[in-house]
């Protein structure tokens, strides 16, 4: 009798394997696995693959004693690979507006020497005007003195000239 009893030992078990594998707390059962995949893709950070997986774990077993975790692991998981895009879009951003304001810096550099350069422009046009200014106020006293002496000697002259006339007019 113990080929017999081999034989149903052997027939018990597997029919009460083959019913715990239809069991909820069966470790191994597809819905399990597919749940343990997903945390797995999650704890080693491959958060869209994460995604997925609940995703399709909630698709095909929405009636899972499992679904109300992973639900919640899967919107923690969706709010993260949001917020990751988020960050990856201001990210984007910031390295935009940093190259615009690095290309202002150096707009306003430039306009900054060149102010400085007008400046020194002025300042060197504005003490050659000054230079000019003087060298006219100079001439022209120079003009005003030359003036007053032709004056003096077209009076002399006349007076020489009337001189001559007087001797003349005596002779």
């Amino acid at each position: 009798m113990k080929p017999l009893a081999r034989v149903l030992a052997a027939a018990v078990l597997v029919v009460a394997l083959g019913g715990c594998a239809s069991a909820t707390w069966w470790p191994f059962r597809p819905a399990a696995m597919l749940l343990l995949r997903a945390d797995r893709a999650s704890d080693e950070l491959r958060f869209r693959q994460a995604l997925a997986l609940y995703d399709e774990f909630l698709t095909r077993y929405p009636d899972d004693a499992e679904a109300p975790r992973a639900l919640e692991s899967r919107n923690t998981v969706a709010a993260i690979v949001t917020t990751r895009d988020e960050l990856t879009r201001l990210r984007g951003e910031l390295r935009v507006r940093d190259s615009e304001a690095a290309k202002l810096r150096d707009e306003a550099a430039k306009q900054r020497d060149e102010a400085a350069r007008q400046r020194d422009e002025a300042v060197r046009q504005r003490d050659e005007a000054t230079k000019l200014r003087e060298e006219l106020a100079r001439l022209r006293q120079e003009l005003s003195t030359r003036q007053a002496e032709s004056d003096k000697l077209r009076a002399d002259l006349e007076r020489m000239k009337e001189l001559d006339l007087r001797l003349e007019r005596r002779r």
